[in-house]
């Protein structure tokens, strides 16, 4: 044990440590040897009884080793299995764990939800009452804090869609819709913002003749409010955001698409942005975005049997585009 090495009695009849033998052993030799695992001593096995009339050899030795590093993997092996279950348990319980508090923010951020609405609501609605009293030197705080509102709102109806998106318990009302209203409502809705940074939005012309869709209004307008403050958030003072849609020959479906000229998303990150809470880079303005717009879209597009997808280059702009079935 202390020197880590085999050793070698030759007569254990004279070995004191051996004095209470009694008839035990029928030969007198006897061989031990260590049990290493890194350089570790974890035990000692002994061997005696030589058969025949010879001695231990150097030969005796090397099987003794190998012997007992057979045991020393079985022991190994033991020790892993037991760390093995003993890890499978506590990730399972960790799993119990997360699974439990994952439930807990869920509940939570539905109440949150809920109880969210009411008072901005009324926010909206008095905000709306004062500006038919506010003088014109305010009037651009006043419009600040009406476009403010719009976007909490519009970042709170996304949560609760895709909610019950994902509950299964979202329900579709479609009614037919021409694309252009469509477009121009969306535009509408955040003509206010593109004015305070200062980004012209323009809708591109569209085909003389562009079929109805049925879709639900409500979803569609809010997939197409998603894209432009989307496109708001990266685009610069004196830029262009265009709208449009189209009908590809020979398809029966509409694609729509907003095309900005900001900085562009990285290759990298592409396949990701469509992800809940998936935020392109940290540099995003802090006013805007919590990582589940396109989340929403991307949900609001399944429920249409469409798609949704960008076509980007770092430096160049983005566009997302969506396509949805006649």
């Amino acid at each position: 044990m202390r020197t880590k090495t085999p050793l070698v009695i030759p007569d254990i009849s004279v070995d004191n440590r051996f004095e209470h033998r009694g008839d035990k052993y029928r030969k007198k030799s006897l061989l031990s040897a260590p049990i290493l695992q890194d350089n570790q001593v974890m035990g000692v096995i002994n061997v005696a009884d030589k058969t025949g009339a010879t001695d231990f050899f150097k030969e005796d030795i090397a099987y003794l080793l190998r012997f007992s590093s057979v045991i020393l993997w079985q022991v190994a092996a033991q020790n892993f299995h037991a760390e093995i279950a003993s890890q499978r348990n506590t990730l399972r319980k960790r799993n119990r764990e997360l699974r439990r508090q994952e439930r807990s923010r869920a509940e939570f951020s539905k109440l949150l939800v809920h109880d969210l609405k009411a008072p901005l609501s009324e926010v909206v609605a008095n905000l709306d009452i004062l500006s038919y009293s506010i003088s014109d030197t305010n009037t651009e705080f006043l419009e600040s804090a009406q476009i403010g509102c719009e976007r909490a709102v519009l970042m709170i109806n996304n949560l609760a869609s895709i909610d019950k998106i994902e509950d299964g318990k979202l329900s579709v009302i479609k009614e037919e819709i021409a694309p252009v209203n469509l477009l121009k409502e969306a535009l509408s809705s955040v003509k206010g913002l593109a004015k305070i940074k200062g980004v012209t939005l323009q809708l591109a012309k569209l085909p003389a003749e562009l079929p109805k869709i049925k879709l639900d209004r409500t979803l569609i307008l809010r997939v197409l409010q998603n894209l432009l403050t989307n496109a708001l958030k990266h685009s610069a003072a004196g830029s262009t955001i265009t709208l449009s849609c189209s009908q590809e020959p020979l398809k029966k479906q509409l694609t729509f698409f907003v095309r900005d000229q900001g900085s562009g998303i990285p290759v990298a990150r592409q396949h990701l942005i469509f992800e809940k809470y998936a935020r392109i880079n940290a540099s995003q303005d802090p006013q805007i975005g919590s990582g589940l717009g396109l989340y929403f879209c991307r949900l609001a597009m399944g429920i249409h049997r469409g798609r949704i997808w960008v076509e980007s280059a770092p430096g160049k702009g983005s566009t997302f585009f969506f396509s949805l079935p006649l």
